[in-house]
């Protein structure tokens, strides 16, 4: 997939407060069919709250029901998945039921155009925006979102930059 960069940065309609990590770094938004056999090897699925069937009382995801000893594994067969999480080597996401992927925490950052109302705050992670100089990042630190590295993509390439929230040095992809 070849990469097209942007220079329009969008709107945060988050306005600085939404979608955005305590580090400063916001959630990257990214559609599961990018990256779609690395989100279902990887991820999990939530239950969301399973309660007992007999007195309708929550039951802890690694527990059960004290009145009723109905365990929640029982109930997972019967319960709709709310959404699919990951939380492995860095990486934090979860997804919504429209198939987008929220990047809430990882090793890796890139710079993004703002997304829709829809998302507010949040950078839409294949609007990559082009970082080629000093005064360019300046003016983009406020559009650097998390990201997935170059090995969650079946090409082995993102289709942005990719770099390492420890010391902002870039990431490249394994030429094959």
């Amino acid at each position: 997939m070849p990469i097209t960069y942007t220079e329009y940065s969008g709107i945060d309609y988050g306005r600085g407060k939404t979608n955005i990590a305590e580090s400063g770094i916001r959630y990257g938004v990214i559609h599961q069919n990018h990256v779609l056999q690395a989100w279902a090897d990887s991820s999990e699925p939530d239950y969301g709250e399973v309660t007992c069937v007999e007195c309708g009382e929550p039951i802890p995801d690694d527990g059960e029901c004290s009145e009723h000893g109905c365990n929640a594994d029982d109930f997972h067969d019967l319960a709709e998945v709310q959404h699919f999480v990951l939380a492995d080597e860095g990486y934090e996401a979860i997804s919504d039921d429209s198939g987008d992927i929220f990047v809430t925490k990882s090793p890796y950052y890139t710079y993004a155009q703002f997304c829709s109302p829809c998302a507010p705050g949040a950078c839409y992670l294949t609007n990559p925006l082009e970082t080629a100089g000093v005064l360019e990042r300046v003016r983009m630190a406020n559009n650097r979102a998390y990201c997935f590295g170059h090995d969650w993509f079946d090409e082995g390439v993102a289709p942005y930059r990719v770099f390492r929230v420890g010391t902002g040095e870039e990431v490249f992809h394994d030429n094959p």
